[in-house]
């Protein structure tokens, strides 16, 4: 298991509304992350939909990109309860890509893929938002690799784990079932205000 923390110490008081309990602001962006920071090959990289969707896709990394652009600028928390104000994501909002696969009606959950096999669960609902985005670049840069280039998800109202990094594919579901660190006790939904970070919280 690897986890660096590269902090620029931490940020001033913040403001009560806008940080979750028990949470702390910092000026820099912690790198987390469990095993290395994978090797990717845009001329092989594809990301794929299937699952209770009526269109299933495959797309490659220009494909994908062309779906839509947007801007969001939201606050990110972690579970390991450091929080970040202010950030600017750019890239492909979620909505657009359920525009392209049309959930079947029985799709209330989808389960994220990124490389090394990683997964998180999430519920439809959370990601069917105008905030949620597949992010390519963070403040006007292409994200760094350890932040999850070439692509991450981005669910500014839950902890950040389950915004993954390096995310290659979505499976629609019908139940709800625990992704990587969800298996290892990790809430199933991750809730940030209502402190829910682990299995019984």
């Amino acid at each position: 298991m690897a986890f660096d923390f590269f902090m620029k110490g931490r940020a001033p008081e913040a403001p009560k509304d806008r940080l979750p309990p028990g949470q702390y602001l910092t000026k820099g962006w912690p790198v987390l992350h469990y095993g290395d920071v994978p090797r990717v090959q845009l001329s092989t990289w594809t990301f794929r939909v299937w699952g209770l969707v009526a269109r299933p896709q495959e797309w490659t990394y220009e494909q994908f990109l062309a779906l839509g652009h947007a801007a969001v600028t939201c606050d990110i928390h972690c579970v390991t309860r450091w929080s970040k104000f202010d950030n600017t994501f750019e890239g492909v909002p979620f909505r657009k890509v359920l525009e392209a696969v049309q959930p079947l009606p029985d799709a209330r959950f989808v389960m994220v893929h990124a490389e090394h096999g990683f997964t998180t669960n999430v519920p439809l609902a959370d990601l069917d938002r105008d905030d949620v985005l597949f992010a390519h670049k963070h403040n006007g840069a292409e994200l760094t690799p350890e932040h999850g280039w070439p692509l991450r998800l981005v669910v500014p109202h839950l902890y950040f784990w389950k915004s993954a990094k390096w995310v290659r594919g979505l499976e629609f579901r019908a139940e709800d079932a625990p992704g990587f660190w969800e298996s290892y006790g990790y809430h199933m939904r991750g809730d940030p205000w209502q402190e829910q970070r682990y299995w019984g919280d």
